[in-house]
């Protein structure tokens, strides 16, 4: 399965990010889609896996939960928006964490791109960085990766200026 990954996106799904995210199977998003315009507008763009973020309103929170656990080709997948990394894990993240023992652990919030080995928990943390155009990030990032029969391979980072973007 092709997977394109984002989080916060504060509202931004334009042409260079659809683009990037043209060949991938689904969409996973840690949060903050910023209005549910741009939910609607991602999930009748590719099938969509969502957590809500933090600047998220109750109308995304009604199809996106605070965290989602679930199976893709033979790896557990634990995605949460507020996750914290190895050794700074949010209280409720590293809870889940412990509870659900995932391969891979997916969050977003910080707006800093990160992709880290968590040794003591054997699981992987992807933070896929901000796609959008608010915030205190400069530079807008997302990922796109494969994940078969158990593997994660072939990961790819989408880099662009946070000058560029539209938002919905």
């Amino acid at each position: 399965m092709y997977i394109g990954l984002l989080s916060d996106t504060h509202g931004t799904f334009d042409k260079p990010l659809r683009d990037f995210l043209e060949p991938v199977d689904e969409i996973w998003h840690a949060g903050d889609f910023g209005n549910f315009e741009t939910f609607g507008v991602i999930s009748a763009f590719k099938p969509l896996k969502g957590v809500y973020g933090n600047c998220d309103g109750q109308e995304l929170r009604y199809d996106n939960p605070l965290f989602r656990f679930f199976e893709c080709e033979g790896m557990k997948i634990l995605m949460t928006h507020i996750g914290g990394y190895p050794g700074k894990y949010d209280r409720r993240a590293y809870s889940l964490i412990r509870e659900y023992k995932p391969d891979i652990f997916i969050c977003g919030h910080s707006h800093i791109l990160k992709v880290i080995n968590d040794k003591e928990n054997d699981l992987l943390v992807i933070n896929p960085g901000a796609a959008g155009i608010f915030g205190f990030h400069t530079v807008r990032t997302a990922l796109r990766f494969h994940i078969d029969n158990g593997t994660i391979h072939d990961m790819e980072v989408y880099n662009l200026p946070k000058t560029q973007g539209n938002i919905l």
